[in-house]
């Protein structure tokens, strides 16, 4: 029997999952959870603390949101979900690492490309999304739309187009 009518914010693994309840918007979830991501990012990026100092904090979160996703998965018998959007903040956080400049050009920028590749999802975030279960596919496909959108980030700013 599923516990899918027990679903709530309430549970420190949905709350933290739907990152504070912001994947049960209920129009396109993966963009809004991105987006609520996106203040944050630029609050830190304002900070002037290296970017590099914050890589051990998201392979941790990447690491602990795989278990979490993972458990909680099997605990409600459900299959990436999208109300799960903790994947889309990891992923955006991903891309903010590659990030150049602080203009908000570049964060509606950055936003965009993350966008475009965690919903075309080329290989091998097509491997993650459909051949690994649970938590891990559901978190590390957008690690990987995270990591092409970086690097077309840079292609951009190499190129002057931005």
């Amino acid at each position: 029997m599923s516990n899918k009518n027990q679903l709530s914010v309430k549970n420190l693994d949905i709350f933290f999952l739907s990152v504070c309840g912001s994947g049960f918007f209920p129009w396109a979830p993966g963009t809004f959870g991105t987006l609520v991501t996106m203040p944050f990012l630029y609050a830190l990026g304002l900070s002037g603390a290296p970017f590099f100092l914050f890589i051990p904090f998201l392979v941790i979160a990447t690491a602990g949101a795989c278990f979490i996703a993972d458990y909680t998965q099997r605990k409600y018998d459900l299959h990436d979900p999208s109300w799960i959007v903790i994947d889309e903040s990891l992923g955006i956080a991903t891309t903010w690492l590659f990030l150049q400049d602080q203009s908000i050009i570049h964060y509606v920028v950055i936003f965009a490309l993350f966008r475009f590749f965690d919903i075309i999802k080329f290989w091998p975030a097509t491997y993650f999304d459909k051949d690994v279960k649970h938590g891990a596919g559901t978190i590390l496909d957008d690690i990987v739309s995270g990591i092409y959108a970086g690097l077309s980030y840079l292609a951009l700013i190499s190129l002057g187009v931005i």
